[in-house]
C-alpha cells in the first residue's frame, strides 16, 4: 500500500474510531437526562437542536448530482434505523435491563455489521477481520464480566427490581439497537458515494425530526419543562450535538475510504467509551479485568487497520 494511499486511509481510522467513541461517551451521558426528560421528548429535542446546527449544510452543492429515488430511500432507511429507532431501543432498553447485559449484547456490533456487509453489499470478509471481531467480541465480554463482580454488591440498585419478563424485554431492545447500529453502518456506505458527509448528516437530522414529533409533541404537551434543572439543559446540547451532528458527520467522512465490514470493527470503541466514561466521569472501579478487555478490544481495532492486501468490495 502507498503513502498517499495510507495516509487518507489512517484518517479515516481515526474518523471511525472518534465517531464511536463519541457514541458511547453520550450513551452513557444521557443516562442523566432520561431521569428527568420521557425518551421521546428526548429524542424529539435532540433532532430539533441537530436540525437546527446542521440546517447551513442542506444546500446541495453544485458538483452534486440531484438525488435518484434510491438515494432518497437509502436516506429515510438510514434516519429511521440509525437515528429513530437505535434511540428509542437503546434509552428503553438499558433501562430495563443491567448495564453487564447491555454490554455483552453490543459486543456483537462488529459481527453484526460484518455479517450485513458480507450479505447486502457483497463484500469479501477476510480472515484478519474475522478475528477483529472476535477479539472485540471477547475484550467487551470480559469487560462486562468484570462489571458484573461490582454489580454483585449493588444488590438495592435499580437492576435489583427488574423482573425476569423485563429483563429480557431489556435485553431484546438493546439487541434491537444493535441490529439498527449494524443497518445505519451499512446504508450508510451507500450514501457516502452519493451525497457529501455534511448533507447526509443534514438531511437524516430532518428526517429524525419529523419521524419523532408526534411522540415528542405529544408529550411536550403536559411536561413541566420549568421542572429541569439548568445543567441538564446544557447537557442535553452536548448531547444533542454529538448524537445528531459530530458523531454523523465523522462516521461518514470516515466511511468513504473503508469497506463497512472493516469500519464495523470501530464500533468496539462505543462500549469500551461508555464503560470509561462510566470510570472517569461517574466514579465506578476500574480492575485487572476490565483493563486486560481494553487491551484485547483495542487490539481488534490493531487486526483490522494494519495495512495488507485486502479485497475491493464488488458493490
Amino acid at each position: 500500500m502507498s503513502t498517499t494511499n495510507t495516509t487518507p486511509r489512517l484518517l479515516s481510522y481515526a474518523l471511525l474510531a472518534s465517531s464511536m467513541a463519541l457514541v458511547g461517551s453520550y450513551v452513557a451521558l444521557s443516562k442523566p437526562l432520561v431521569m428527568v426528560l420521557p425518551v421521546f421528548l428526548l429524542a424529539w429535542l435532540r433532532f430539533g437542536i441537530g436540525g437546527l446546527a446542521t440546517l447551513h449544510w442542506l444546500k446541495r452543492p453544485a458538483d452534486e448530482p440531484p438525488m435518484t429515488p434510491a438515494t432518497r430511500k437509502f436516506l429515510f432507511l438510514e434516519s429511521f434505523f440509525g437515528n429513530f429507532l437505535f434511540s428509542i431501543c437503546m434509552l428503553y432498553g438499558v433501562s430495563m435491563t443491567t448495564a453487564v447485559s447491555a454490554g455483552v449484547i453490543m459486543a456483537s456490533i462488529p459481527a453484526v455489521v460484518a455479517i450485513m456487509s458480507w450479505v447486502f453489499l457483497k463484500e469479501k470478509i477476510n480472515a484478519r477481520t474475522w478475528m477483529a471481531v472476535a477479539c472485540s467480541a471477547l475484550g467487551i465480554g470480559l469487560l462486562a464480566l468484570s462489571k458484573s463482580e461490582h454489580a454483585a454488591h449493588a444488590s438495592s440498585g435499580p437492576a435489583s427490581d427488574l423482573s425476569p419478563n423485563s429483563h429480557l424485554l431489556g435485553n431484546a431492545l438493546v439487541f434491537a439497537a444493535v441490529l439498527c447500529e449494524a443497518a445505519y453502518a451499512v446504508i450508510a456506505k451507500k450514501l457516502t458515494g452519493a451525497l457529501t458527509p455534511r448533507r447526509i448528516t443534514s438531511l437524516i437530522n430532518l428526517w429524525g425530526f419529523a419521524l419523532v414529533t408526534p411522540f415528542g409533541a405529544y408529550v411536550a404537551w403536559s411536561f413541566d419543562f420549568g421542572a429541569v434543572p439548568a445543567g441538564s439543559w446544557l447537557l442535553l446540547v452536548f448531547y444533542a450535538l454529538a448524537a445528531s451532528v459530530w458523531t454523523v458527520w465523522l462516521w461518514m467522512s470516515g466511511l468513504k475510504n473503508v469497506p463497512a465490514s472493516r469500519a464495523g470493527v470501530f464500533t468496539v470503541m462505543l462500549p469500551i467509551s461508555a464503560a470509561l466514561v462510566g470510570v472517569l466521569v461517574l466514579g465506578e472501579p476500574l480492575g485487572g479485568l476490565q483493563l486486560l478487555a481494553f487491551s484485547i478490544a483495542l487490539l481488534s481495532v490493531v487486526l483490522a487497520t494494519l495495512p495488507g492486501r485486502e479485497a475491493s468490495p464488488s458493490h
